[in-house]
């Protein structure tokens, strides 16, 4: 049977020291817990299982994309390519330049818009509509201007962009006030108003720790429609929030990761694990919860992992 290249250089005791010392890669590690949760998962793999070097550089979709696809090593890495949201990178770099490599093994992701369960009993929201209600904005503002809040996701990312013209689309302006805030912001104002018994929605998506941390619910949308669905990003027209129209529920997402082209030349171990790396929602979310919940450190988490599921890092591994 045909070895994969990454097999034949973890078997192969004679090149194993001067090839593994070859093999590095800087990984992207965008400001949301789950792909930050991955990226230590590879540098996990990449340190103990491949014995390559590998570091963490934060980044942006933007910054991340635009380093991929330079080749020059500063960003070889993007853990966590939510599909179609960041398709206008996928788009330029993938199909367009071919200068980045997009895994054909996705996992599913799911996105919205929740608000906490004792929230939604309470006041019988169990719909995007319901934040029209005057009962119910009032309820949500925290701040006195007469509008309540709601949390579209963090400053540099596709998802609160489309959030914020769903937000108008839906007929909310009126009502709620889109707020970006990092998402740490988030995690902790929802605790918060909890505790508090206060409203507040906001932006939630699987895989994350959120689903381990409280009791919400996820508010219903129209059903995804395409013909009500035109989301346009910043980085494909400057007048994106006038000429995009979503009006209905997002699609399900393929998650998957993204590297660098030139690491097939430079890494070609690192390169054909990542290619072969296949994850799914709860694994992301379990490590999502352990890190942002109970504060681990993300490197002792991917160590405990990496070792309790040799098998299936093995199969990452071609082994």
């Amino acid at each position: 049977m045909k070895r994969t290249i990454l097999a034949a250089i973890l078997g192969s005791a004679i090149a194993a020291t001067p090839a593994l010392a070859a093999e590095k890669v800087n990984i992207g590690a965008p400001n949301w817990t789950g792909a930050q949760a991955i990226a230590y998962l590879i540098k996990e793999v990449v340190e103990s299982r491949i014995g390559g070097e590998a570091a963490l550089v934060p980044g942006n979709n933007a910054n991340i994309f635009q380093a991929m696809d330079q080749g020059k090593g500063d960003i070889d890495v993007h853990p966590d390519v939510w599909l179609p949201n960041q398709e206008s990178f996928t788009k330029e770099y993938v199909d367009g330049k071919g200068t980045v490599v997009l895994s054909d093994k996705p996992y599913a992701g799911k996105q919205g818009f929740c608000v906490s369960k004792v929230f939604s009993e309470k006041h019988k929201v169990t719909s995007i509509f319901d934040l029209t209600r005057p009962d119910v904005a009032a309820a949500m503002d925290s701040d006195g201007n007469g509008k309540g809040e709601i949390w579209i996701g963090a400053p540099g990312w596709a998802s609160a962009n489309v959030n914020e013209v769903k937000v108008r689309d839906y007929g909310l302006m009126t009502f709620m006030e889109p707020v970006r805030a990092e998402q740490s912001v988030m995690v902790a104002r929802v605790g918060d108003s909890i505790g508090k018994e206060e409203g507040y929605a906001f932006y939630c998506y699987a895989p994350h720790a959120i689903w381990f941390m409280h009791d919400v619910v996820r508010l219903e949308e129209p059903a995804n429609d395409p013909e009500k669905y035109k989301m346009v990003q910043p980085s494909d027209d400057p007048d994106w929030f006038t000429n995009s129209y979503v009006a209905s529920e997002d699609a399900p997402k393929n998650v998957q990761v993204a590297f660098s082209k030139s690491l097939r030349e430079r890494s070609p171990a690192i390169a054909e694990f990542l290619g072969n790396m296949q994850l799914d929602t709860e694994t992301v979310s379990n490590f999502a919860y352990e890190i942002a919940a109970k504060e681990r450190d993300p490197a002792e988490v991917a160590k405990e992992w990496v070792a309790a599921n040799s098998d299936r890092v093995d199969s990452w591994l071609g082994l």
